[in-house]
C-alpha cells in the first residue's frame, strides 16, 4: 500500500502553515541561515514503525539540501534505543520541521503499534482486524495506512465505499427488509450491503434480506458465538462496539470474520519517538 506524494504534500503544507505561519522567532532569530547539523531519529519504545518516509519529507519541503540515510522501514519491528535514521540539513529547518516530523511519524507509529498487538491476539482464528471511520479530520489515509502497516485491514474510506445500514437508517426506513430490498433495487454490482445487528431478532432479518455483511454491535460473546453459528456462512459477520485489547482475543473466539476497532485511530496513544542532534 502507497500514500499519494500529492495528499502527503498537502498534508505537511497545513501543519507547517498551523505551526510555522510566517516565522519561527527562536531558530530564525538564534541560528544563521547557512549553519548545519547532522540528527537522528531514536526509538523510545518497542513497537512497529510507520510513517519514516512523512517524516523525512517534512524536512525536504523545508530544505532542498536535505539528505538522509534511512534504517527502518514502515512496518518494521522496533526496540527502544533503534536508530530510525539519520540525517542532514540546515539547522533552522530541522528545528522547524522537528515537531511537525515527530507529530506524524509518533501517530502513524502509535496506530500501527497497536493494530499489531490486535493481530497478535487473534492469532489462531479467522478473524481480521480493521479499522473504521472513526478518523481524524484530513488525517484518515494516513491513519488507514498505519493500520495496513501494523497488519490489520482497511474497512471503508467513506461513504462511497459501500454500504451500511445501521439503526438510524433502519429506523428511517421502516425495518431492515425493507431498506436493504430498496438499496438492492438502486446499487451497482460492485456495492456491498452491510446491515448493523443488535440481537439474534435482527440478525435472523437480515439473513433473510440477504445482506453480504452483518454487523454484530455492542453483543456479548456469548451473543455474537450463537450469532455466528444460526447465521452459518450466509453472510460475513462483523463484531464491533467496546472492543479492546484486553477482550479482543475472546471475541476472536466466538468465530466472527471481521472485528472492527475505532479504538485503532481515534484514541491511540503516540508511539515514543525523539529527534537528537549530534
Amino acid at each position: 500500500m502507497m500514500l499519494n506524494k500529492f495528499y502527503v504534500d498537502e498534508l505537511i503544507k497545513t501543519a507547517l502553515r498551523e505551526d510555522i505561519n510566517y516565522v519561527d522567532v527562536s531558530a530564525d532569530y538564534l541560528i544563521s541561515e547557512d549553519k548545519r547539523s547532522d540528527s537522528y531519529f531514536i526509538a523510545k519504545d518497542s513497537g512497529v514503525l510507520c510513517g519514516i518516509d512523512v517524516a523525512m519529507r517534512v524536512f525536504e519541503m523545508l530544505d532542498e539540501t536535505f539528505t538522509c540515510t534511512v534504517y527502518k522501514k514502515d512496518g518494521d519491528k522496533v526496540n527502544k534505543g533503534d536508530i530510525i535514521a539519520e540525517f542532514s540539513g540546515k539547522t533552522v529547518c530541522l528545528l522547524k520541521g522537528e515537531r511537525t516530523a515527530l507529530n506524524l511519524i509518533q501517530h502513524m507509529s502509535g496506530i500501527a503499534t497497536m493494530t499489531s498487538r490486535a493481530v497478535e491476539l487473534c492469532k489462531g482464528t479467522d478473524a481480521s482486524v480493521t479499522d473504521t471511520r472513526k478518523t481524524l479530520p484530513g488525517l484518515r489515509a494516513i491513519q488507514k495506512y498505519a493500520v495496513v502497516c501494523g497488519g490489520g485491514k482497511n474497512h471503508r474510506y467513506n461513504l462511497s465505499d459501500g454500504a451500511m445500514l445501521k439503526d438510524n437508517h433502519i429506523d428511517s426506513y421502516n425495518g431492515i427488509e425493507n431498506a436493504v430490498a430498496a438499496l438492492r433495487a438502486k446499487l451497482g454490482h460492485m456495492v456491498k450491503i452491510e446491515v448493523e445487528t443488535r440481537n439474534i431478532e435482527e440478525v435472523t432479518q437480515a439473513v433473510n434480506a440477504g445482506a453480504d455483511i452483518i454487523m454484530l454491535d455492542n453483543m456479548n460473546c456469548e451473543q455474537m458465538a450463537q450469532c455466528v453459528k444460526f447465521i452459518d456462512g450466509r453472510a460475513k459477520t462483523e463484531a464491533s462496539g467496546n472492543i479492546t485489547l484486553e477482550n479482543i482475543a475472546d471475541v476472536a473466539k466466538t468465530g466472527v470474520d471481521i472485528i472492527s476497532l475505532g479504538a485503532l485511530t481515534h484514541s491511540v496513544k503516540a508511539f515514543d519517538i525523539s529527534m537528537r542532534m549530534k
